[in-house]
């Protein structure tokens, strides 16, 4: 019998497993046929003795240690009566005697269809194949691991199952992909693992796994097996209603948006490291927060497994792992199926422009580069310390096309802020010269980045109806928004980040400069309607020494508010879906820290709770009056009505619904001087009624009086037939309804 394995085994491969190179190792482990006998093989280092049974621990033999000090046992066996679902019995001690079925037994789970889509870059469910899954093979219960390292010598799982041993568990390579698989029986949800690497240079990497669904808790970086099977759901009627939701209807609908950064949002006071809350805990907090101020959606930022606290989910290392600082996937599954089941939408921040250089991540991750360009000029950001996606290779646009179905569809996220996306659409951004390699055409334009872009968003439009595509893009790249049938890029929304700059710029300068800036406060209206924008005021406006927004304010301290109040009235009267970072709110003085939580303390201070109340009064017309926001992106929602009194720093708008009823005119004063027996005109006759002033006492202003109605009259004003007058509130913005006559 001896013999007959000797001619059985391939020494060639016997040497490389025992070398830890062998890229496939069913070929020599497991059962085979050979002649009118079974052969058994295992590879078992430091075992003392390893017998086989059937499944029901009948029928045992002994498998010979095919060298001394091998670890390689092996048995010929007359007859083929053994089924894959035997038994493996292995010794190492008296009493130390591991009991499990051969995980070089089972066939692989991903089939050559598989294979295909994905090289070809169209495997939109890759992550159910690649990653860690536990399931159910021939009623054997483990883990099925799956990676693509194409370049790997070879590849093992390592894990708390078997004591970090990378001779126990290497993974066989399928056909030409690159793809490494091994089903590994007995492993069970909360196992935690890495994929121990064989570069073609020698060197051996413990890598986290890319398609991994949940990871250790930093500063641990390891892979956990997780299930995200059997969740129930209750937001079946939210999902229904969203699918039937198109891009104009989504354009047509409110949004005021509430960006988050979950874990300083509130913090502990319990005396742990962290304080973080879990995603079940925060989830009625939020939730009566933000319906209270009356947001529609929360934007939540960092929310994919990232290293370092610092990079605030912005360096991402587990793109498909909701962070472990908050809890586990089904955690953060109840977070979003609790918000919806309270009628408010869930964005998430969505980085795939970079990711960091973190060992275990996705650097070089088989020893070569793999995720990212191979070109440096391409492949790296050089001030920002990270590396860039290859866009042009199939198989990294599958993993970052498939992560966005990922969320929109496993966990129910209504939208994706894409960020840095200028970054990735220019060669040279954030280059200089040297640094960056031009296009076949000469040019700074990243072909692949746009057509991965194209691909993405017809794709998840497609896939996932009715969520929220937006871009975070802050250069003038036309079609950002338009349909990549039109030309464009395809998002839904972008930012408006040139509104942003200029009317910041033009708040924070003491009002006895304004009017020489009225270009700032007004230019915005000149390219309203080239794209789809948010009106932002996020997070990356009140850190790293720019200030909170009240600070950023002139004046005094009864200045500042007002001057507040103003610039947050005049941001929702502008055309644009709306967007307020956490804690401006209430205008938090201190500029935002990931490190602790909001200064909530400031609501037993007037002037903050104050301001909390006026911004909740904001929200509340906002969803009130259509005409602030189902015309949008349609010419006839907006009008000036006075636009040119750069010498007093005043405009007056009017923001026109689908109805002649309940039009808005907004007028604003951006000088600390009242303005007694103000004109501006105004589109028609007929009553004019305040509903909303920032100068109200209750909002902390100075409580100038005016008539509740005002009726039009037939004075000519700013090019109109018709105006009314009032007294102007300083640094104050005021709202009037009226119905449209002709």
């Amino acid at each position: 019998m001896q013999e007959k394995l000797d001619q059985w085994i391939n020494w060639v491969e016997f040497d490389e497993l025992l070398a830890g190179q062998h890229n496939a190792p069913h070929n020599i482990l497991g059962l085979h046929e050979f002649g009118k006998g079974q052969v058994f093989t295992v590879y078992r280092p430091e075992a003392q003795r390893v017998t086989v049974t059937d499944s029901k621990g009948k029928d045992e033999i002994e498998l010979d240690e095919v060298e001394p000090g091998s670890g390689f046992f092996g048995l010929y066996v007359q007859g083929k009566k053994y089924k894959p679902d035997y038994k493996l019995h292995v010794q190492y001690g008296v009493e130390d005697v591991v009991e499990t079925e051969d995980p070089y037994a089972f066939s692989p789970q991903i089939s050559a269809d598989d294979l295909y889509v994905f090289a070809e870059g169209n495997h939109y469910e890759i992550y159910k194949k690649l990653g860690a899954h536990p399931m159910t093979i021939n009623g054997v219960k483990g883990t099925y691991f799956a990676v693509w390292a194409p370049h790997a010598r070879a590849v093992s799982v390592v894990g708390t199952f078997n004591l970090w041993d990378g001779r126990l568990h290497p993974m066989r390579t399928l056909e030409v992909s690159g793809i490494y698989e091994l089903f590994i029986p007995g492993v069970e949800p909360g196992a935690i693992y890495k994929y121990q690497i064989l570069t073609r240079t020698g060197d051996i990497l413990m890598k986290s796994d890319p398609y991994a669904n949940c990871a250790e808790l930093r500063p641990d970086n390891a892979s956990v097996v997780t299930d995200l099977a059997g969740f129930q759901w209750t937001d079946k009627k939210w999902m229904a209603a969203r699918e039937k939701e198109t891009r104009d209807s989504l354009r047509k609908k409110p949004m005021a948006i509430y960006e988050m950064h979950l874990g300083s949002w509130k913090k502990k006071d319990d005396g742990t490291e962290d304080g973080f809350y879990n995603y079940r805990e925060l989830a009625p907090m939020v939730v009566d927060y933000v319906k209270k101020m009356g947001y529609t959606h929360v934007e939540l930022m960092g929310i994919a497994e990232h290293p370092f606290d610092g990079s605030w989910g912005y360096q991402v290392t587990g793109y498909y792992a909701p962070t472990r600082r908050y809890g586990d996937p089904k955690d953060f599954m109840y977070f979003v199926d609790y918000l919806h089941g309270h009628d408010i939408s869930v964005i998430l921040d969505w980085v795939p422009a970079h990711f960091p250089r973190d060992a275990h991540g996705l650097a070089y991750f088989d020893g070569q580069a793999l995720y990212e360009h191979p070109d440096k000029r391409r492949g790296e950001h050089p001030h920002w310390g990270t590396l860039i996606f290859h866009y042009g290779k199939r198989e990294v646009k599958n993993f970052l096309l498939a992560n966005g179905l990922f969320w929109l569809k496993e966990f129910h996220v209504d939208g994706l802020r894409v960020d840095a996306v200028a970054s990735m659409l220019y060669l040279d951004y954030g280059k200089d010269d040297g640094e960056w390699l031009p296009n076949e055409d000469g040019g700074n334009e990243n072909h692949d980045a746009i057509e991965f872009f194209h691909h993405m968003n017809n794709e998840l439009s497609y896939r996932a109806p009715g969520t929220l595509l937006i871009a975070e893009e802050s250069t003038a790249w036309a079609g950002v928004s338009a349909p990549v049938s039109l030309g464009g890029l395809g998002f839904l929304f972008k930012w408006n980040m040139g509104w942003m700059n200029d009317f910041l710029e033009y708040m924070s300068m003491d009002p006895l400069f304004r009017s020489g800036n009225h270009n700032r406060l007004t230019f915005s209206m000149q390219y309203a309607y080239s794209e789809n924008f948010i009106q932002v005021l996020s997070h990356d406006e009140v850190v790293h020494g720019k200030c909170s927004m009240i600070n950023k304010m002139p004046g005094e301290i009864d200045d500042k508010f007002a001057n507040l109040r103003l610039a947050y009235g005049f941001m929702y009267g502008h055309p644009g879906k709306k967007l307020l970072f956490m804690g401006q709110e209430f205008a938090q003085y201190r500029e935002w820290s990931e490190e602790r939580s909001l200064d909530w303390n400031l609501l037993d201070e007037e002037y903050n709770k104050q301001m909390q109340d006026f911004v909740r009064e904001l929200n509340k017309l906002y969803k009130k009056y259509e005409a602030l926001y189902v015309n949008d992106y349609d010419s006839m929602g907006f009008e000036w009505m006075s636009v040119d009194n750069a010498e007093t720093s005043t405009v007056s708008f009017v923001r026109r619904g689908a109805s002649v009823k309940n039009q808005l005119l907004f007028v604003c004063n951006f000088t600390p001087v009242q303005r007694d027996g103000f004109m501006t005109g105004v589109p028609c006759a007929g009553k004019y009624t305040q509903i909303l002033s920032s100068d109200e006492l209750r909002f902390g202003g100075t409580g100038v009086k005016n008539p509740k109605v005002i009726n039009a009259k037939k004075v000519p004003c700013d090019d109109k037939d018709y105006s009314i007058g009032l007294d102007l509130p300083p640094l104050s913005v005021t709202v009037y309804q009226f119905d449209y006559k002709k």
